[in-house]
């Protein structure tokens, strides 16, 4: 299945997507929130829909929000691609680098991206996210795969200046409203043959800067989950981005690059669909 969510940001209802056509499941199921994770809402849906219901038609107009509800926490892995390491200067870690992105960063695909408030370096990196199905803790690595709802296409936005030069830690650069825009779709793990050899794709003003591969990331996602559960516990419909490959701003020579109001990013990973923002200046 694909999932989706639809509507007014903040009142989104739960929908699907069965080929290019889009449609209302909201009479099935409340949202796709934790609640929906832990109850088996997945199949329960799955379940309803092999009874061809009528489903009401959702507009291709209608915005689409992020395909997941507000979850309880957005993990990040930093430097999860080898030749990003390279980039950035960084030595390839030994055991993934975490932080957090606040959920109030979340926002739907192709909303507006808000440059922040006295930002100059707001930067781009396209990211593979997989949704956690049901509670993690101290999981094997062995059975990881058993806790992955699906996955989406997500943007981490950053501010490099935030992130970098200001002192602590890194949230403080990757936090800010629609710093997290996710989808269109959540796609089940039987929508994706091979999740370790998915193609990725971004590009600004149309120049690619990023193109690259999930077969290229350096902790794969069933050690994610094993190593994640270590440290705390996984909730259902948790958001998990693996990190990002070559082709950030911040690492163009001999100048890097970042956005400015009307730059317009676009990307994409094969079977989870594209998306697009337009930024925007900050504004009251």
């Amino acid at each position: 299945m694909k999932l989706i969510r639809f509507g007014e940001a903040g009142k989104e209802k739960p929908g699907i997507l069965i080929g290019e056509k889009r449609f209302d499941v909201s009479a099935i199921v409340a949202d796709y929130n934790e609640a929906f994770f832990e109850e088996n809402g997945l199949e329960t849906l799955k379940a309803a829909l092999e009874n061809n219901p009528v489903l009401p038609d959702v507009d291709a107009s209608v915005r689409l929000g992020s395909p997941v509800a507000r979850p309880s926490k957005i993990i990040c892995i930093g430097l999860n691609y080898v030749d990003h390491c390279k980039e950035t200067g960084a030595p390839i870690p030994e055991e993934p680098i975490i932080f957090f992105k606040s959920t109030t960063a979340l926002c739907g695909p192709n909303d507006d991206l808000i440059i922040p408030k006295n930002s100059n370096k707001t930067d781009w990196e396209i990211e593979l996210v997989f949704i956690v199905g049901k509670k993690a803790s101290y999981v094997e690595e062995a059975d990881a795969m058993d806790y992955v709802a699906g996955y989406c296409l997500h943007n981490d936005y950053s501010e490099r200046a935030f992130q970098l030069e200001r002192g602590g830690q890194w949230a403080k650069g990757k936090g800010c409203d629609t710093f997290a825009p996710l989808g269109p779709i959540m796609a089940t793990k039987d929508e994706i043959a091979d999740v370790n050899n998915l193609s990725m794709w971004l590009t600004v003003n149309g120049k690619t800067f990023q193109n690259s591969n999930t077969s290229n990331l350096v902790f794969k996602i069933p050690f994610l989950v094993h190593y994640l559960s270590q440290f705390m516990t996984l909730l259902p419909g948790d958001v998990i981005s693996t990190g990002t490959p070559p082709g950030v701003g911040l690492g163009i020579k001999p100048q890097p690059i970042y956005l400015r109001a009307g730059d317009v990013v676009e990307l994409g990973i094969e079977g989870l669909g594209t998306s697009k923002q337009v930024a925007v200046a900050y504004s009251k």
